[in-house]
């Protein structure tokens, strides 16, 4: 599973809409559509922080370990 479907997964998990989780994480509700969309990849702080809002390893959101 690529980090696209992971983050919308975990996102959805939680019953959040995209834009839920950006005001969450501080960030933009574009961005966050842009990554599960495949358009754009996170940058190493934005991993950092869905990370730890979900209660993931970097290494589980960016599809390397199951």
């Amino acid at each position: 599973m690529s980090y696209k479907e992971r983050i919308k997964e975990l996102r959805l998990s939680k019953g959040l809409s995209q834009m839920q989780l950006a005001k969450r994480l501080n960030l933009s509700q574009s961005a966050i559509a842009k990554w599960e969309l495949g358009k754009t990849e996170p940058t190493a702080s934005a991993i950092i922080l869905l990370a730890k809002f979900f209660g993931e390893t970097a290494d589980y959101l960016l599809g390397l370990e199951d």
